[in-house]
């Protein structure tokens, strides 16, 4: 695989202890200690009432760190191409449609049935951008991010336009939760570019490698980065807080990862 390169020119973020990148800054750079805090989702403004009332944790997270990102880059996002990568879709959902199914009535309302498919974030989003740009949506399970960044630098490189990667994850409830224990919501908003502009804060390179993963030096945010398949993108988000110029390798399958190189200026 030939290098891939792009310019970063807007961060989302949102999880347990973190309320945004600004915010959580200070907490990766070590100027404040991370405390763990269960990940507060805000209410999907940009929607209307009724598609509100209706999208779960997975649209709200979403939508959150995809708005970030993209105002951050001072991008419209109704002409920004997504891609959208995650472990699982709505958890509560799925539970939801699996005590259904396992009970006497099992006649499945319309909103459950639509909020199941993978896809619902990126449809959601859609409309609360008002966006008919091209929007690509995968599952690589816990290699997600790595394949989500794979899959939007790829997009910047051949089709030389800019590209915004969602990757998220959500919880699901019990009895689910025992099979796949993600213990909270944490999404990255990640807003690529083919070229540097005012907004850029730092040049990246992505290659595969087989060499180890990098790990968090705080052992709380260790415990996100390999419990949450999202999370594996910390290493990259502390690198990016710290302004460091620098060289780091990031989880991807089990004997392939990201050889990732962050020219940093901002």
């Amino acid at each position: 695989m030939h290098t891939l390169s792009a310019y970063i020119d807007g961060i989302g973020l949102l999880g347990p202890g973190f309320k945004d990148w600004p915010g959580s800054r200070a907490i990766l750079t070590g100027q404040a200690a991370y405390q763990y805090q269960p990940a507060v989702l805000p209410p999907a403004a940009s929607l209307a009432p009724a598609e509100r009332r209706r999208c779960g944790p997975i649209v709200k997270l979403s939508l959150a760190v995809g708005f970030e990102a993209a105002a951050a880059a001072g991008l419209d996002c109704a002409g920004l191409p997504t891609v959208f990568s995650a472990s699982s879709g709505d958890g509560e959902n799925c539970h939801q449609i699996c005590q259904m199914l396992a009970s006497d009535d099992r006649q499945i309302s319309p909103t459950r049935f639509h909020n199941s498919v993978h896809n619902a974030a990126s449809g959601y989003w859609t409309i609360a951008a008002q966006s008919m740009a091209p929007s690509s949506v995968l599952c690589a399970y816990d290699a997600s991010f790595g394949a989500g960044l794979l899959e939007a630098l790829s997009q910047v490189v051949v089709d030389h336009t800019s590209a915004l990667l969602i990757a998220c994850d959500t919880t699901y409830p019990e009895p689910l939760h025992q099979v796949r224990p993600i213990p909270d919501e944490f999404g990255i908003g990640l807003v690529f570019a083919p070229q540097r502009s005012a907004n850029s804060l730092a040049r990246i390179r992505v290659a595969l490698t087989s060499a180890s993963a990098a790990q968090m030096t705080d052992i709380a945010l260790e415990n996100l980065r390999t419990a949450i398949p999202a999370a594996r993108g910390l290493p990259l988000l502390h690198a990016l807080a710290n302004r460091a110029s620098t060289a780091l390798v990031l989880d991807y399958l089990d004997t392939t990862r990201l050889a990732v190189e962050i020219e940093s200026w901002a």
